[in-house]
């Protein structure tokens, strides 16, 4: 856990923080709540959350709507426990002392709602195995 928090702190990230990296946050928030902070991020973000992305998560009723992909920046790595990356290569700095995974997850842009659900599925399993294991370390 960061030492400003004492509750973790996780930073998807992908390379424009649009689809996957949103996605995962949306899951994560609604799991956990003020429990977690949950960040995300891309190494070269897109204007605009992808709007297929949106309504793959609006049928599961998270509203993703809010957000805004963000550029990913040191501080936000640095204040992050876990930093799960999503296909953003080695754009992806890293720093000793945090917990790193790479997650391989199909890349939702330009794809069609029929193709974005088994990505949004995915994600959902691997937040509630994160979210677990999380809330595991917590006690």
């Amino acid at each position: 856990m960061t030492q400003a928090s004492l509750k973790p702190s996780v930073l998807f990230v992908c390379v424009h923080n649009a689809g996957r990296s949103q996605m995962a946050a949306g899951f994560l928030r609604d799991f956990a709540g003020d429990r977690i902070d949950v960040r995300s991020a891309g190494s070269i973000p897109a204007e605009q959350i992808n709007p297929v992305a949106v309504d793959a998560m609006r049928e599961v009723g998270i509203d993703i709507t809010p957000e805004r992909p963000k550029i990913l920046t040191t501080e936000a790595v640095q204040a992050s426990d876990v930093v799960i990356t999503m296909g953003c290569g080695d754009a992806c700095q890293f720093f000793p002392g945090k917990r790193y995974e790479d997650w391989k997850l199909a890349d939702p842009a330009g794809q069609g709602l029929d193709a974005v659900r088994p990505i949004r599925d995915e994600i959902k399993e691997r937040i509630e195995a994160l979210f677990i294991d999380l809330v595991r370390q917590e006690n």
